[in-house]
């Protein structure tokens, strides 16, 4: 999850309205405690999901409170985008889902957000940041917001059936093993593309940007970490392609997609479902190519030579390409125990687009079910991933300019961004969870001279 600045710039602008602490989001607390009490006072009401389900229409909601706080590191100096020491921020979104059924083969879904808070540092200082729920933008006061509208299609092809069961964002349907899925609207790329079982939402287990994404995946995004555009899907047997074309935002780091759709992004991925024994596995091998006005950042250090000024991408911005390829593996092992790994690049001598300042990246984690301790609800999870920039976003870098999330103001010692994050979620009934994120990051945007920086959170999270 991400956020920009509507100005076109390449760094990020630290909002004016963030305080040094934001106050306590009691708003947060209410509707937390809101969306937990119907589920337990009324459970009638789920079990009544399938009736609801065949009537066409379906409403699921979510809450989420995170609190998150860095320990004191070394950091002999800061520049705009540095991530601080000892400094505490918190963010809150509540969510409903609303689904009809329009037809037999098409549902129709629209997800209504308040949000409220800001990431550390307004959601700066890390090329891995610490939290998939703080956004680049942030208000003290909660703001209403439409992340998600959008129409979903399936044509069966045949092959043995299978129940999907009702969630937020599926009524529930019977499908065939071989279809095809054709999803158009606004919702985000990652809804679909670089999934994952057991590292994808920061609502329910890992927090870090490069443990629930690929963090060399630039793929299109507004300031909130949506798009507009369509996926088409092909199921078949243990297979499935899919491709997408969405609308970049209208400058790097912006919060507004290009009206025009004259900057967009192409992306394709290839999964693979297998069992390895009796135990499932998948892999994913996920491309994209964005099409936008990006600087070349070797042009950018060259124009501002001599002139004693950071280098301005938009100086030298022109219409030219940023590809990026990944790949993704889950593998369980056991009853209540499951590995994932991903890794990527990208071009590193291209402005980041969208997401993060990463050129190459590699994830290996595991997420351990709490039924071996006799707490099936419950999670403990574990991720290490190391981030590094490519010679040339070095350069970059050293010579003072910014990144959509880093930029010391100078880099004499760069080295990989190296980051573990470990949690534990607990249960509270099967509505709501609680959970602890630790992280440890060193060498925080890839300078040497900086942390290793601490980060912890609390998550408090609840969903019907």
């Amino acid at each position: 999850m991400m956020s920009k600045h509507e100005q076109p710039i390449c760094g990020a602008i630290r909002s004016t309205a963030a305080p040094a602490r934001p106050p306590r989001t009691w708003l947060g607390l209410v509707l937390t405690a809101l969306c937990v009490t119907p589920v337990w006072a009324a459970p009638d009401t789920l079990a009544n999901d399938a009736a609801v389900t065949e009537a066409g229409f379906a409403i699921h909601g979510q809450a989420t409170l995170v609190e998150q706080a860095t320990a004191g590191f070394r950091a002999p100096y800061a520049g705009r985008n540095s991530l601080s020491p000892r400094i505490g921020r918190e963010t809150f979104d509540a969510t409903l889902f609303f689904g009809w059924r329009i037809s037999g083969t098409s549902q129709f879904w629209i997800s209504p957000e308040i949000d409220q808070g800001f990431g550390l540092d307004d959601t700066l200082g890390a090329a891995g940041f610490p939290s998939g729920e703080a956004y680049k933008v942030g208000q003290r006061t909660p703001y209403l917001r439409l992340p998600r509208a959008f129409v979903r299609s399936v044509w069966n092809l045949g092959g043995p059936e299978r129940r999907l069961g009702a969630d937020a964002m599926e009524l529930g349907e019977s499908v065939t093993r071989d279809r095809i899925v054709l999803t158009v609207g606004k919702f985000s790329v990652t809804d679909l593309f670089d999934a994952n079982r057991f590292a994808h939402d920061p609502r329910a287990d890992f927090l870090n940007w490069g443990a629930i994404d690929a963090a060399t995946f630039d793929y299109a995004a507004d300031a909130w970490g949506y798009t507009v555009g369509g996926a088409l899907e092909w199921y078949q047997g243990p297979w499935t392609l899919r491709g997408g074309l969405f609308d970049l935002s209208d400058v790097p780091n912006s919060a507004r997609l290009e009206p025009g759709f004259h900057e967009y992004q192409t992306i394709l991925e290839m999964e693979r479902r297998y069992r390895l024994g009796m135990r499932p596995g998948t892999l994913r091998l996920t491309g994209y190519d964005s099409h936008a006005r990006m600087a070349l950042l070797d042009a950018a250090v060259a124009a501002a030579a001599g002139s004693g000024a950071a280098p301005d991408p938009a100086s030298v911005r022109a219409y030219r390409d940023r590809t990026g390829l990944s790949v993704s593996m889950d593998q369980s092992i056991g009853d209540s125990l499951g590995l994932f790994a991903r890794a990527g690049r990208g071009s590193g001598n291209v402005e980041a687009y969208e997401f993060t300042d990463v050129d190459r990246t590699l994830t290996l984690g595991f997420s351990a079910n709490g039924a071996a301790w006799h707490r099936a609800g419950d999670t403990w999870a574990l991720a290490a991933i190391s981030n590094g920039i490519s010679a040339a976003r070095e350069r970059y870098l050293a010579a003072g300019g910014l990144g959509i999330l880093i930029g010391d103001g100078r880099l004499p010692h760069p080295g990989p961004e190296r980051i573990v994050e470990t949690y534990y979620q607990a249960a509270l009934g099967r509505h709501a969870a609680v959970s602890l994120d630790l992280q440890q990051i060193w060498n925080p945007g890839y300078n040497r001279d900086r942390g290793p920086a601490a980060v912890a959170a609390l998550r408090v999270h609840a969903q019907f």
